[in-house]
């Protein structure tokens, strides 16, 4: 059996929040298909660091300025963009709502949903040139609102989910498609700071495959996504990675 060529070879990829865990894990299957990648991170490149043949830029997304700079080093550096990954997000702390102070918010929703306009603004020339295409990352509390403390966090992911379906609409007259892949409770740092062992244990047993997922289980999600060949009539979609944790 000849196996699939899902037509990566020579793709341009930006992929931000790369250091760990899923972005990583995405970064390390598309270079395996040929894609040529520059990965972005905040502080240490980590886990990017190891896959050989990237181009590597940092930005602390919580700067308001630190997208735009990416996404330029990245075109740069490329010589143009065919695929834009926004994966950078993090939760920043649990915030309760006594807690939820204008600083508190521009932290969470700077890096979590105004980093995602920012990139995807920025790349938009060079992806228009290419007819390529936007994948961003938003997350299963974006429909179930997450767990105490993560209001503004989960509030940030639901805005990233319509986004990406409102974009998907206003961009398809240049030939961009715009997903997003909604990860469930991965097994990553994000989960080892903000989630005790007895926590995540509870929501093993509430999935029905009774595993928490890898950055592994996420990866084909964005091969399928960045793959003409494979989902080229798919645009407007979050596809859910929970392992039946969330069936919308």
């Amino acid at each position: 059996m000849t196996p699939l060529d899902p037509g990566l070879e020579g793709k341009r990829v930006l992929i931000t929040g790369a250091s760990r865990g899923i972005g990583a894990a995405a970064a390390r299957l598309l270079a395996a298909c040929g894609a040529r990648l520059v990965l972005h991170h905040r502080r240490d490149a980590a886990e990017a660091a190891t896959i050989p043949h990237v181009a590597l830029v940092q930005g602390d997304f919580t700067e308001r300025a630190a997208p735009a700079r990416t996404v330029e080093a990245a075109v740069a550096a490329l010589g143009g963009l065919d695929i834009l990954i926004n994966n950078a997000g993090h939760m920043l702390g649990r915030i309760t709502l006594d807690a939820m102070d204008d600083a508190a918010i521009d932290r969470v929703f700077d890096l979590n949903a105004r980093s995602v306009v920012a990139a995807s603004r920025a790349a938009l020339p060079a992806l228009r040139a290419s007819s390529g295409q936007i994948i961003n990352v938003t997350s299963i509390s974006a429909r179930t609102g997450g767990s105490a403390g993560s209001a503004l966090y989960s509030s940030a992911k639901a805005f990233v989910s319509t986004f990406t379906r409102a974009l998907a609409t206003e961009l398809a007259a240049d030939g961009i498609r715009v997903n997003a892949v909604s990860p469930g409770t991965i097994a990553t740092e994000f989960h080892e700071v903000y989630s005790s062992s007895d926590k995540l244990e509870a929501t093993r047993q509430r999935i029905p495959l009774q595993r928490l997922g890898q950055g592994d289980d996420c990866a084909g999600a964005f091969l399928f996504l960045a793959s003409e060949r494979l989902s080229g009539y798919v645009s407007g979609q979050i596809l859910e990675v929970n392992g039946g944790q969330l069936m919308p």
